[in-house]
């Protein structure tokens, strides 16, 4: 038995920290990773594709997306496709879930608790939905199943025995421990809510198909688990995205002119593809100035990149300066002596020596 397993596509996502131009490129590429899927369905001629919710965004989807959906499902035509709705895209009157004519390939789980879908003689899938974006309760609460062969979980819920969602900053969702699994009479679930992949001996976090933020890491995409007659899995991760989303750090320590900064983000960003978030880092030169629109220049190649300059921090030699009997040695006496925190003086410190030294770059980021 072969089971194509994925979550956390988030189908409109908003993708606030991108220009309108490039989000309305990511939420395509949603979409082109949705259809990416259902090729590796067919291509494998699995016998169920799985999806454990935040399929899509239930604040933000418009009509062509539940056009969309509907059309690429129907695609698969003989493929089961089991949905179980999770806490974005919950399933509610006004829900897609709710309101498409989906084909008959397609079954959601509409309980807000755990119900049968059988798959074939001897193996069930236990699924489960969010009816409210909130407060969704344990799945496995005093639940097991009273089926014998092969049992199965499908939800969107959060592991929290070992506190997962705190690490990724995500609230709890239907909690459960790993432990409940088993407990419950299954097998082994195929879950949804965090986006970092795991692979544990209970359950399967496929993570998020396609990148969404900078910083997410792990081999991420849909899971391919073959199921033995036994009940014993095997997992395949298979990577679904087109896009790259990385991090680069550039440090520009000793710059003395804005060209030397340039020149060091060029050679950084060579070769590099897809999208971006570049650190800038180092001590520089007090009268130099790092143009953002200027940086741009250098990810040419680049599908989009965001540049951070936080790091970047005038070398002012504040002992030297304390000493002067000047205005400016007296303004980092009395800062110094001032009770502030350590990010509050060196922004205080910056600002001021630059105003004084005539700039109007004063704010320190």
């Amino acid at each position: 038995m072969k089971i194509l397993h994925f979550a956390d596509l988030h189908l409109d996502a908003a993708f606030a920290w991108a220009p309108a131009d490039i989000a309305a490129k990511r939420r395509q590429a949603i979409r082109d990773t949705l259809l990416r899927i259902c090729d590796v369905a067919r291509e494998r001629r699995v016998d169920v594709l799985t999806c454990a919710g935040d399929l899509y965004e239930q604040e933000r989807f418009v009509p062509d997306t539940a056009n969309f959906l509907v059309s690429t499902f129907a695609g698969l035509q003989s493929i089961p496709v089991l949905l179980a709705p999770g806490n974005h895209d919950w399933l509610g009157p006004a829900s897609i879930y709710a309101t498409a004519k989906w084909s008959p390939n397609v079954f959601v789980f509409h309980e807000d608790r755990l119900s049968a879908f059988e798959l074939r003689a001897g193996l069930m899938i236990w699924g489960a939905a969010h009816r409210a974006p909130a407060n969704t309760d344990n799945f496995l609460s005093r639940f097991h199943t009273d089926s014998t062969g092969i049992n199965l979980g499908l939800f969107h819920a959060s592991e929290s025995s070992g506190l997962r969602f705190q690490g990724e900053g995500k609230q709890p969702h239907a909690p459960f421990s790993a432990d409940e699994i088993p407990g419950a009479g299954l097998v082994h679930a195929l879950l949804g809510h965090y986006h970092t992949p795991i692979d544990s001996r209970y359950y399967t976090y496929p993570g998020n198909p396609e990148p969404l933020t900078f910083g997410e890491t792990g081999e991420r995409g849909a899971v391919l688990l073959e199921i033995d007659n036994d009940g014993s899995i095997t997992r395949e991760r298979i990577r679904v995205s087109q896009t790259i989303v990385q991090q680069i750090e550039v440090n520009v320590s000793g710059a003395a002119s804005s060209q030397d900064v340039l020149d060091r983000v060029v050679k950084a960003l060579a070769g590099k593809t897809g999208i971006a978030h570049v650190f800038v880092k180092g001590d520089v030169s007090p009268s130099l100035s790092v143009n953002p629109a200027v940086l741009n220049q250098a990810a040419a190649d680049l599908e989009y990149a965001h540049f951070q300059l936080d790091g970047v921090q005038p070398a002012y030699d504040l002992k030297a300066i304390g000493a002067e009997h000047t205005v400016r040695g007296q303004f980092v006496r009395d800062v110094e002596g001032a009770a502030l925190n350590e990010d509050e003086r060196r922004r205080v410190l910056i600002t001021g020596l630059r105003a004084l030294d005539g700039r109007q770059d004063l704010e320190a980021v």
